[in-house]
């Protein structure tokens, strides 16, 4: 006696009879079954191929026009194409309703976390109906299913208690992946019977790609995440930076951008080793994420530096969370090292601060070297914004200098051009501003170089002693003493390899040293009217008394008098200076060259005045 099919044993259960006898066989048998069809539908049913056919619900002939092959090919398309769950389960909605006429469909995953189902429902008037099936809900016929793991079918969907559907037959399908279930299928198909190989075939590949969909999700997760912290990686962090951006300037809203750097951390992993390290990371990280706001973004910025997207939050709110963050982490308490309450905090504000992401992201870095800088308070750091500090302060420079050193490569932008775009930037507000932007800006250039550290300064007070010496008015000392602070600031456009090149430059190398005059006037004053006074300092106090000078080869008198000065200015503190190539020279041998090159290089009578107070001038260098 043949064995009586599940499906059709389960129909009997709930209706009475069978309305069918099972013939049901492998979906790819080649004598009955779905290879059979399809060679039946190729030899005399070409026409109907490709059609959406609306069957008669009670025609229980009607599953002769299904379009086998079409329905294959639609299965080979959904998983040669879809990658989205979400996609896929829309076209297998698509795939039963219109390739199979049902009147409805459903599709239902199981919740890993709470092990409900949610359930989507379609119907072919396009309304959807969403619901769940929890775990404890035992008599529901879908959890009754999952359990049998076999197809069942009912002549109602009663069950599912949404009215529209009541009346439609229906049956469920489990979802399995490796024996395991997943999810279901609901159909309402009156030809069920004839369509089980179909629906077999449809929720196997449901189930592969379903499972491939879920491994994609955990890759993608994986790679958004840092593994120790949890948080998001520092490639998602600047995607979701460069989206917040954008949203932000759609609605017009703020936001503030908090690196938090741990102190300390080098010595902490030589000392106690680096599984200490990332005790102490993971322990910010936590309090981060237990403290900012739901919709905040929290992510790894590098090896000690966690970043925080704060969101519709000035500098002054950034602050005041910073500052009860780090009180807690003060209080948080890690064995052998002590409290954890080193940990300096930098931040930046869209739009306040910029409106460029890799802008702000800079401020941020340059405000948490400020912000080490200054110390503790306290016993914690102290928390600076970008809005605190001068540009121009030493501290605040020397940091910018120093985050740009290491974002070079990344952005392709180096420290002296950013350095002359934030001066082009300045608004200046007074003479002294001017003197103090001016004095910074030489300082950042000659900080180049450790062997002419210093030097623009040093040939700035030269001059004004010499300018003061032939008693030249007040306003062109002052002017000699800005012109001799940036007489090297074209020095910004020479490459490294050559402005520091330890031995004598080949012919080409100094035709391209010589070009520094005219790339200051061209590059820093010509832009700014108000040093417009200093370009003939800038751009002649590399010519010679004899003419043989550049760029522009004057002689005599024809070179401005404050290039004169500044002229033999710089070249005093050259010779007395250490150079990678020799030691600097005494006061003595440094003057005895000059006075042997005055009337050749230099003005003669300047080079005598300035032998005088030379020895007045004696510093350390």
């Amino acid at each position: 006696m043949q064995k009586e099919d599940k499906t059709e044993k389960s129909y009997k259960q709930n209706n009475g009879s069978s309305p069918w006898k099972s013939n049901i066989t492998n979906p790819i048998d080649k004598s009955n079954g779905l290879v059979a069809k399809i060679n039946i539908l190729g030899s005399g049913m070409n026409s109907v191929n490709n059609a959406h056919v609306n069957v008669n619900h009670h025609n229980e002939k009607a599953y002769g026009l299904i379009d086998y092959a079409g329905f294959i090919k639609e299965i080979n398309d959904i998983i040669s194409n879809d990658t989205d769950l979400k996609v896929i389960l829309n076209s297998f909605h698509n795939l039963f309703i219109n390739r199979l006429n049902c009147s409805y469909t459903a599709i239902g995953l199981i919740n890993d976390k709470t092990t409900s189902i949610n359930i989507r429902l379609l119907d072919k008037n396009l309304n959807v109906y969403s619901f769940k099936v929890f775990e404890n809900d035992t008599e529901n016929e879908i959890r009754k299913t999952l359990e049998s793991g076999e197809i069942t079918s009912f002549p109602n969907s009663m069950f599912l208690k949404l009215p529209s559907v009541a009346s439609m037959p229906c049956s469920i399908i489990p979802i399995k992946i490796q024996g395991k279930n997943v999810g279901v299928a609901l159909a309402s198909d009156y030809n069920i019977q004839n369509h089980i190989s179909l629906y077999k075939l449809a929720a196997a590949n449901l189930g592969l790609l379903v499972q491939n969909a879920i491994l994609n999700e955990k890759v993608s997760r994986n790679t958004n995440l840092d593994t120790l912290t949890n948080l998001y990686s520092h490639r998602r962090f600047h995607e979701l930076l460069s989206q917040e951006l954008e949203a932000s300037e759609k609605s017009n809203s703020k936001f503030s951008v908090a690196i938090f750097d741990i102190n300390d951390m080098g010595q902490i992993n030589r000392e106690y080793g680096h599984s200490k390290g990332d005790e102490v990371i993971k322990i910010v990280a936590e309090k981060i994420t237990a403290n900012i706001k739901k919709q905040d973004i929290a992510g790894r910025y590098g090896g000690d530096k966690i970043s925080v997207i704060l969101k519709n939050m000035g500098a002054e709110e950034a602050k005041y969370f910073a500052e009860y963050l780090t009180y807690s982490l003060s209080c948080c308490l890690v064995d052998d090292i002590g409290p954890v309450n080193k940990v300096s905090v930098g931040i930046a504000t869209y739009p306040d601060d910029s409106l460029d992401k890799e802008k702000l992201l800079i401020l941020a870095e340059q405000a948490v070297l400020v912000s080490k800088t200054k110390g503790y308070n306290n016993g914690r750091s102290t928390i600076v914004s970008a809005q605190d500090y001068d540009f121009w302060d030493d501290t605040a420079l020397n940091s910018f200098a120093t985050v740009m050193a290491k974002r070079h490569s990344q952005l392709g932008i180096n420290f002296e051009d950013a350095i002359v775009e934030q001066f082009q930037n300045e608004n200046i507000l007074s003479k002294n501003h001017l003197i103090e932007v001016v004095t910074s800006l030489a300082s950042a250039i000659d900080a180049k170089d450790k062997y002419t550290k210093d030097h623009s300064s040093s040939v700035s007070r030269y001059s004004v002693a010499l300018a003061k010496a032939i008693n030249l008015p007040e306003k062109e000392v002052e002017s000699i003493r800005l012109g001799a602070l940036l007489h090297d600031v074209g020095k910004i456009g020479i490459p490294e390899d050559v402005l520091m090149k330890p031995s004598r430059l080949t012919d080409e190398e100094f035709k391209i040293i010589q070009q520094h005059p005219s790339i200051g006037v061209e590059k820093i004053l010509a832009p700014n009217p108000l040093l417009h006074d200093l370009i003939p300092i800038v751009k002649y106090h590399h010519e010679q008394w004899n003419g043989k000078g550049y760029p522009c080869g004057l002689k005599g008198e024809e070179i401005p008098l404050s290039a004169r000065i500044v002229a033999i200015a710089d070249t005093y503190h050259a010779l007395i200076s250490d150079r990678p190539y020799r030691k600097g020279m005494s006061v003595e041998k440094a003057c005895a060259i000059l006075e042997e090159g005055s009337g050749i290089h230099w003005d003669k009578e300047l080079v005598r005045q300035f032998i005088a107070i030379a020895p007045s001038l004696a510093t350390k260098i």
